[in-house]
């Protein structure tokens, strides 16, 4: 029998279901696994055994009773500790909001246990979600379980800003995991673990209880082993919610009863400007490979135009820290987290002292990028000009919808780097977000699904953008991507 933990989430669903294993028997050997790879991979901040065996004791009843165990029945997963879990530690990665407990529970991770999951712990992520490595995390790097094959021992990035959910699934410390996605974090992470995860439409997964980033672009999103499992555990993500105002109003399609590889009477845009100076041999390989698959499911290839795309990244890198800068006001030490109360201070002071001490470089970085293109002096030179390039990057995706139904693109512009590879230089660490932002300022539906290996033997991703709402699309496009590309590789065991 394979071991349970290289099960993914439909196939424990359907085994618990079946009687074929209990759910407390797969807690319990994913339990072990993270256990056992903590040290070496530090993917958790705080383990929660004891919150999957109960969620598992809970699906094991209802089986017994003949009752219906909801669409993520008897599955643990790991919470990207960005979500408010009730009573659990939730930290952002963060000093400032080290040991908070909310007394609440955010939409996404209560809709999740509602539809039969469990927890296994809280995921390690970059400090409030900013980083593209996971190497700002207040709680250590997240190391990848993946090696180059050049018989080096270099420490690799898992990507980030979910990197803790990426490098455990790639472990197989859990079947799947949630992260978000602000400009990349969902996607980035999944092409440099050989794993999957969509980035929804913006609004389709409530925002309410996220520790937020940027607001008008932060998306909560599954990721996992396959396109399948990422599908399943969307339709238990997604959903209205009256107390997230951004939150979409829409029915939940059954997006995994609609999966189909079959790309026939669809038309898939390459974008030109994608086709990057510099873009890295094996990943331009891969894009080709992409294409062939793709064609060979039916669709038909489409060259297509984003002329905005050059400079997505820059208007990214004023409107989220913009957005960032307002929103890590709330951490001044008054009700919450940590306070830093110097000898005979006032309360500037203990302002001051506390979020010096609270926050940390790259974080600090950011606030400062984002309270400066805020200031009356730069507003309109770089905020208001920012917002209208949004508009037009928007736009560009409209147009090229026109044309076509999916955009195929790489994921990253390389594989996963070493850690401390890029750390002192922010634009380099930057510039991995180039391919994955532009579908992110437009509010658009995009997966990644693992294409193969580099000459390194490390994977690489592949992504597909859809239309706003057509996550099927998307999906589709994915499934069509993954049967071909036959992703069987995984990261030899040495933790």
């Amino acid at each position: 029998m394979t071991e349970l933990t290289e099960l993914g989430v439909a196939q424990i669903r359907d085994g618990v279901a079946g009687g074929d294993f209990t759910a407390v028997e797969v807690a319990e050997a994913f339990n072990a696994n993270v256990a056992a790879a903590q040290e070496a991979l530090n993917a958790f901040i705080i383990a929660t055994p004891e919150k999957a065996i109960e969620a598992a004791q809970a699906t094991d009843a209802k089986r017994a009773k003949g009752e219906a165990l909801g669409k993520m029945g008897g599955v643990p997963i790991g919470m990207k500790d960005l979500f408010a879990t009730f009573d659990v530690q939730t930290t952002a990665a963060s000093h400032m909001l080290e040991g908070f407990k909310p007394q609440y529970e955010s939409t996404v991770s209560q809709k999740l246990w509602d539809a039969g999951a469990g927890m296994l712990g809280k995921l390690n992520l970059d400090q409030f979600a900013m980083g593209s490595s996971n190497e700002t995390s207040y709680f250590g790097n997240v190391i990848s379980p993946w090696k180059r094959n050049d018989g080096g021992n270099a420490a690799l990035a898992p990507g980030g800003s979910s990197g803790g959910s990426s490098a455990a699934l790639a472990a197989r410390l859990c079947p799947a995991a949630t992260g978000t996605d602000t400009g990349g974090s969902i996607r980035q992470p999944a092409a440099f673990t050989g794993t999957t995860g969509i980035k929804p439409t913006y609004g389709r997964c409530s925002r309410w209880g996220v520790v937020a980033f940027a607001s008008s672009l932060d998306q909560a999103g599954p990721m996992a082993r396959s396109v399948q499992d990422c599908a399943i555990m969307l339709e238990a993500m997604a959903g209205f919610d009256a107390k997230d105002s951004t939150s979409l109003d829409l029915p939940v399609p059954n997006w995994e009863a609609a999966l189909s590889g079959d790309m026939k009477g669809k038309k898939v845009g390459i974008p030109k400007e994608y086709r990057v100076d510099g873009l890295d041999d094996d990943v331009a390989k891969s894009w080709d490979d992409g294409i062939a698959w793709l064609k060979d499911a039916g669709a038909e290839i489409v060259e297509i135009s984003l002329p905005h795309t050059k400079y997505a990244l820059p208007t990214y890198y004023i409107i989220a820290p913009a957005e960032a800068s307002s929103n890590l006001a709330r951490y001044d030490g008054v009700r919450y987290g940590l306070r830093d109360l110097p000898d005979g201070a006032n309360l500037q002071d203990m302002y001051a002292a506390t979020r010096a001490a609270g926050f940390g470089p790259e974080v600090k970085r950011r606030i400062l990028i984002g309270t400066y293109v805020l200031s009356a002096g730069f507003y309109d030179a770089y905020y208001t000009q920012a917002q209208k390039v949004r508009a037009l990057i928007a736009q560009d995706f409209a147009k090229a919808f026109e044309q076509c139904d999916v955009i195929l693109a790489p994921t990253a512009p390389s594989a996963a780097f070493g850690l401390g590879e890029n750390v002192d230089d922010p634009l380099k660490m930057y510039l991995n977000d180039v391919f994955a932002v532009p579908a992110s300022l437009a509010g658009l539906p995009a997966m990644s699904v693992p294409a193969g290996l580099n000459r390194e033997g490390l994977p690489l991703g592949l992504q597909v953008i859809g239309k706003a709402f057509d996550e099927q699309g998307v999906l589709n496009a994915g499934l069509a991507l993954e049967q071909r590309a036959q992703f069987a590789a995984k990261p030899e065991k040495w933790w």
